[in-house]
C-alpha cells in the first residue's frame, strides 16, 4: 500500500495499492480515538494496482489512520485533513 496524495489533503485524497494475488481486500479509516468511521474497500478484488479516493469533505480537521487487510497483509498509514 503506498501513502496517500496529497497528504495533507483538503477535502479529498487518493489511496493507492497493489495485488500481488487475488483475495478479499478491506480499507477502512480510522480516526484518532481508534474508531472506524468509514469502510472504502470491503470486497474481493482480483489482483493488480488500485486506487481508491476519500473524501473527507464530511469529517473534521485532523488526523486519520487508513488500514488494508488482503489475506494475511495487513498495513496502517497515516493521512491528515487539513481544512
Amino acid at each position: 500500500m503506498r501513502q496517500n496524495f496529497p497528504n495533507p489533503f483538503n477535502p479529498s485524497t487518493t489511496i493507492s495499492y497493489e495485488l500481488p494475488h487475488s483475495s478479499v481486500v478491506r480499507l477502512s479509516i480510522f480516526n484518532t480515538l481508534g474508531q472506524e468511521v468509514l469502510t472504502l474497500v470491503n470486497k474481493f478484488e482480483d489482483a493488480g494496482f488500485k486506487s481508491v479516493r476519500f473524501d473527507g469533505s464530511k469529517f473534521p480537521t485532523g488526523l486519520y489512520f487508513y488500514r488494508m487487510t488482503a489475506g494475511r497483509f495487513v498495513q496502517t498509514k497515516k493521512a491528515m485533513l487539513l481544512k
